[in-house]
């Protein structure tokens, strides 16, 4: 069989930089390597952390809007991006990584904002190290993933909605590309997320695009289902922000959609109710928002509400 020509764009691809005014550096902290992006934006400093399996650049498009108030930071996680991975993947592990890059950093007080997963190092460091947080934003992270309903919840999700990456979307950078964009409707410009996608993927030779493997996921994952947040220690003021859904219900067959909606009707309404409602009951000061988003694109299709939301939080006195 004659070897695959070289996708032609392959060099166009691997030429591409990243035109986000932010720095790209790393910081030794706590026994390994964390890539960081430092938009240094002047003001106090918010830093921003991803959920397991993402990477600091889910950011890129929502920290341009704070810059001018604040210094904006966002890291990968160790086992995600360009962090090592190198365990332990516990909270606590998680938040001494978080200290030490704001040791690392010159960073003595900040606000925290977490998506999904960051809510658990948020949570932990704003209660182990109180003096050195200003406000927390919970995006999509306010559950209680201890609760034996989120694990009923996942064990019911339709088997479309747990199928891995095709192999088609894989064949070419723009495929996986176009499989990103699909999955965000509402984010017609796909350069808001380029960065986001290309640092999900190695670009091989011959121009087909793997996964990288994001070692600590699986036992991130593992914590978060058995980590139960203790809430009551945080006294810094909180906003929590829930998307409408937790699955897309906006591509697919009308079968997956109908199948979507009913999953999340049944399963994750019920469930949000409650993390909402144990929020609601153990953080002394909280603002609760919902927007219609869902779970992945919370920052995207739902950036502007996000932004207003945050923006008035923060700067809130």
């Amino acid at each position: 069989m004659a070897p695959r020509s070289a996708d032609p764009s392959l060099g166009e691809a691997r030429a591409w930089s990243d035109p986000a005014a932010h720095k790209n550096s790393f910081v030794e902290v706590n026994g390994v390597r964390l890539n960081y992006l430092d938009w240094e934006g002047s003001g106090p400093a918010l830093i921003l952390i991803h959920g397991a399996g993402g990477n600091p650049h889910y950011f890129d498009d929502l920290a341009r809007a704070f810059t001018e108030r604040f210094r904006v930071i966002a890291y990968a996680r160790r086992g995600h991006g360009r962090s090592d991975a190198k365990g332990p993947y516990d909270t606590a592990t998680l938040t001494e990584d978080l200290r030490g890059l704001m040791d690392a950093v010159g960073i003595a007080k900040a606000h925290l904002a977490g998506h999904s997963m960051g809510g658990n190092e948020i949570t932990r460091f704003a209660g182990t190290y109180p003096d050195r947080v200003d406000r927390v934003v919970y995006l999509d992270a306010a559950y209680d993933m201890s609760d034996p309903a989120f694990a009923a919840a996942l064990k019911s999700m339709p088997p479309f909605m747990t199928e891995g990456t095709p192999a088609s979307a894989l064949v070419t950078l723009d495929a996986y590309r176009a499989r990103c964009a699909a999955q965000l409707p509402g984010v017609r410009d796909t350069r808001r997320f380029e960065a986001w996608i290309r640092e999900d993927v190695d670009i091989q030779p011959d121009g087909r695009v793997r996964l990288k493997k994001f070692e600590g996921v699986p036992q991130v994952f593992a914590a978060a289902l058995i980590d139960r947040r203790d809430y009551t220690r945080v006294r810094a003021p909180a906003l929590v922000v829930y998307s409408a859904s937790f699955g897309e219900m906006h591509h697919g067959d009308p079968a997956q959609v109908a199948a979507t909606l009913d999953w999340n009707q049944r399963y994750i309404a019920p469930f949000r109710a409650a993390s909402e409602e144990r929020v609601r009951r153990e953080l002394p000061n909280v603002k609760v928002l919902q927007v219609p988003g869902t779970h992945d694109d919370l920052v995207f299709t739902c950036r502007k509400q996000v932004v207003v939301a945050m923006g008035q939080f923060l700067r809130a006195r």
